[in-house]
């Protein structure tokens, strides 16, 4: 197969590999961007695999860094823009399923490519647009396959993580995973728990925002993966209802873990330990906890104008795309109307503070003084009070003449 017409993306790195085979070595485009360009999907970055030892690049080029030298990897700046290049090589010894024991480089493109995980990644291409299959990945590309190269067992004993990154793709691309590959699942499955948590999350995030996630799910569940993540291991009942949802249209990472967590009716301190075993950061289970509580409102219609004004317009967005899940949301014109028509949307917008209360209003710094500031901001959202100065003042001595 020959691509007439290369992505603008290769390029500037057209230039490397033509410099490398130059000096007499092979040089290839290899993995995902070989495959998204076949796809026709977006490219983000480029991987480059060499018959040439890392002393021959930095040879052959004059500024380069040792990124991962004892892997084969050097990026080349050359160019401007830094290219990684790796030499092709053969790896052994797995005991932790996850980081081969020993690496040895090889002049062979085919001993580097069968140790790919699948074989829609297994692919290389020239400069010149030729790609290279050796192992039927443009036949699983047309099937829409997702196949190991080789013995599902041996590619997953090397690196667990595969078993996720399978049914990842599943959902990425809306591709099935073949009867051995998914046998070879199964059967190691438990393996998974030998991966770092935050290597399982960035696949299992990527899962939930894929093309078709109940594509991805429905491997992840049926094969026992989801036993060995973090939280899931009794929640087959609650996954599966995910299994019949169709308008899946979650855009980031904070939508996609507030939708597991309302899934499974975690309470909000139940979230913060839960998104803590998945290492998440503490910005995202911020912005979760406060997405949540909208997407009960919104199941509820009891989304009321205080509710929209604590969580904020990014957070409502936020509920809304999840609930759209479950059929519960509103349009987004009308939501975000009501929004907009809020009187104020942040209590900075308020026209008294607390110094004003104190000064003007003759009210006595303590808890009362808190107390009644969250009541005139509660009273101007709703809409029972102008945010006005004096107006607000006079409410102010009258709150705390009530709560004297």
């Amino acid at each position: 197969m020959k691509i007439d017409k290369l992505p603008a993306i290769f390029a500037p790195a057209r230039p490397v590999l033509q410099k490398i085979e130059q000096a007499g070595f092979e040089a290839y485009f290899v993995g995902g961007c070989v495959r998204d360009t076949i796809l026709g999907d977006p490219i983000h970055d480029i991987d480059i695999a060499t018959s040439a030892y890392p002393s021959e690049i930095k040879a052959i080029f004059k500024r380069t860094v040792d990124t991962g030298i004892v892997h084969g990897t050097v990026m080349i700046l050359d160019h401007g823009t830094g290219y990684e290049t790796t030499t092709f090589r053969t790896e052994s010894g797995y005991q932790d399923y996850r980081r081969p024991d020993s690496v040895t480089f090889v002049r062979s493109l085919a001993e580097d490519l069968k140790r790919r995980d699948f074989t829609i990644n297994a692919l290389a291409l020239r400069e010149n647009g030729e790609v290279i299959d050796l192992f039927d990945g443009l036949a699983d590309l047309d099937r829409h396959l997702i196949r190991a190269v080789g013995d599902p067992n041996e590619r997953f004993h090397e690196d667990a993580l595969r078993m996720m990154r399978a049914v990842r793709f599943a959902s990425k691309l809306d591709f099935v995973i073949d009867q051995p590959t998914l046998a070879g699942i199964r059967e190691n499955a438990p393996l998974l728990s030998k991966i770092a948590v935050e290597r399982i999350q960035v696949e299992f995030e990527k899962l939930l925002l894929g093309q078709r996630p109940v594509s991805g799910l429905k491997d992840f569940i049926d094969t026992g993966l989801y036993r060995y993540c973090p939280g899931l291991v009794d929640q087959e009942a609650a996954l599966s209802q995910l299994l019949v949802l169709n308008n899946w249209q979650l855009e980031n990472a904070q939508q996609a873990w507030a939708m597991l967590c309302f899934q499974l009716g975690l309470s909000n301190k139940q979230v913060a330990g839960f998104l803590k075993r998945w290492k998440t950061s503490n910005d995202l289970i911020r912005q979760v906890k406060r997405i949540i509580p909208l997407v009960a409102g919104l199941r509820d219609k009891s989304l009321d104008a205080m509710a929209m004004f604590a969580g904020g317009w990014d957070a409502l967005h936020d509920a809304n795309q999840v609930a759209k899940l479950y059929g519960w949301a509103e349009e987004d014109p009308v939501l975000e109307k009501r929004y907009q028509t809020l009187p104020i949307k942040s209590s900075n917008e308020l026209t008294i503070d607390g110094r004003s209360l104190m000064a003007d209003g003759g009210i006595k710094p303590g808890p009362q003084l808190g107390r009644i500031l969250n009541d005139l901001t509660t009273a101007v959202v709703e809409g029972r009070l102008a945010n006005n100065r004096d107006t607000l003042l006079t409410a102010a001595r009258t709150l705390a003449e009530e709560k004297g």
